[in-house]
């Protein structure tokens, strides 16, 4: 068995209301009929969801909103029992699921963690060992001795998470929770849970973070309405995710406009090649024109307008702004088409997916409206680069690494 073995698991909630608690007579009269509901009012959060994880693996668990992920590790946690199906895992479990999970408000940080360790099954003195580690980990010494429901959300997470991940549980839990601490601190987490993970400990981590699932998960678990829709490798997996309902094509047309941060509104984005043609295939070398039809009914202080590139998995290339208005005290109102081409022999092979930005600021603001992935293209591979067609059997169906793949400027000369 794997560290974790999840059979046809669900879990049913009752919109409106909640299920009554028990006596010992209801028990055995569900055993030999089902409570019935209408249909209406019941939501199931997970249905029929079956997994396994092994052990000192890192899973990341991704959806959207109301996909069951939470859900699902409340269930792991035994923070909330399953309406159907089991759950099995073998070994010591530290959970981080929701800001202040297993604080008592009333007690200081320092008894907290002694508290979460008993909770987690440490022995005082395993905990005493590791103390130091966790208050210089969270950062809260001038506030070790403070009731924690003085604590801003920021300093909880940083104790929950220092606890959770130093007192060397085999199963890690964390949830979406992270991203209330800071940039510094997220990155700093996600080291621990990479260093946890190489330790061959267990990490089920849910995030909304593509990149972050993709630099610590090796393999992703992708949830739809409360089922499982795909498992495997972090990069197949994630890049699926981000290119569902994104149209194939070289034309994404808005009717009705759509938004881009009032008062600016998108009509149509179009790629096409270097001589007009709509495109959705380009050679590497080949340059690729965008094109952003947009709108204001009223007149604009220094607009922004453009896009955002990136890679099918959801890394950023490149972002392309038309400065042109910038140059103007002020733009009438009007519908406008803006133009710029993304020269060839920049992107490595591979898909990509373009969504469009802008804002009419009032201010100097980096805050941008965008519209999310409208349209994905592909580059292929032109031949243009020979030595990748050399060497060992099997080389010549390899992808060169990175983003980009610059056809530079090179001289050479005897040494």
């Amino acid at each position: 068995m794997g560290a974790i073995r999840i059979e046809r698991l669900g879990k049913r909630y009752l919109l409106g209301g909640r299920e009554r608690y028990l006596a010992l007579r209801d028990v055995f009269a569900r055993a030999v009929r089902r409570w019935r509901a209408d249909p209406a009012r019941v939501l199931w959060a997970l249905r029929d969801v079956s997994l396994e994880i092994e052990a000192g693996d890192a899973v990341g668990i991704i959806g959207r909103n109301g996909a069951g992920k939470s859900t699902l590790l409340k269930i792991l946690s035994r923070v909330t029992r399953p309406t159907e199906g089991q759950a099995e895992l073998a070994g010591r479990v530290g959970s981080l699921l929701e800001v202040g999970t297993g604080f008592h408000p009333e007690l200081t940080g320092r008894e907290n963690i002694f508290l979460n360790g008993a909770i987690l099954g440490m022995k005082r003195a395993e905990i005493v060992r590791r103390f130091d580690e966790i208050v210089a980990f969270a950062e809260v010494e001038r506030f070790l001795d403070t009731a924690v429901k003085h604590y801003s959300s920021g300093m909880y997470v940083r104790l929950a998470f220092a606890v959770a991940a130093h007192l060397e549980p085999e199963i890690l839990l964390v949830d979406e929770v992270l991203a209330v601490g800071d940039a510094a601190f997220q990155k700093k987490c996600l080291g621990k849970m990479g260093e946890v993970a190489r330790q061959g400990r267990t990490v089920i981590f849910v995030s909304h973070g593509m990149d972050a699932v993709r630099r610590l998960c090796r393999r992703v678990v992708w949830l739809d309405g409360g089922r499982v829709k795909q498992v495997g490798e972090a990069r197949e997996v994630v890049g699926a995710y981000l290119l569902e309902g994104v149209k194939e094509g070289s034309t994404a047309t808005f009717d009705p406009p759509r938004p881009l941060g009032d008062p600016l509104v998108l009509h149509e984005v179009t790629l096409t090649d270097a001589g007009g043609n709509p495109c959705r295939r380009f050679e590497r070398t080949q340059p690729i024109r965008v094109s952003i039809a947009w709108e204001s009914k009223v007149p604009l202080t220094k607009p922004r307008i453009g896009f955002v590139l990136t890679t099918a998995d959801g890394t950023e290339v490149l972002t392309g702004f038309d400065a042109s208005s910038w140059k103007l005290e002020r733009l009438p109102p009007g519908r406008r088409i803006s133009t710029t081409t993304i020269p060839g022999g920049l992107l490595n092979e591979g898909e990509y997916v373009l969504e469009a930005g802008g804002d009419a600021p009032r201010a100097l603001d980096f805050a941008l409206s965008r519209t999310g992935p409208i349209l994905r293209f592909e580059v292929e591979d032109d031949m243009t680069v020979p030595a990748k067609y050399y060497g060992q059997e099997g080389f010549r169906d390899r992808r060169w690494p990175g983003v980009l793949l610059l056809d530079l400027n090179w001289t050479q000369s005897d040494a």
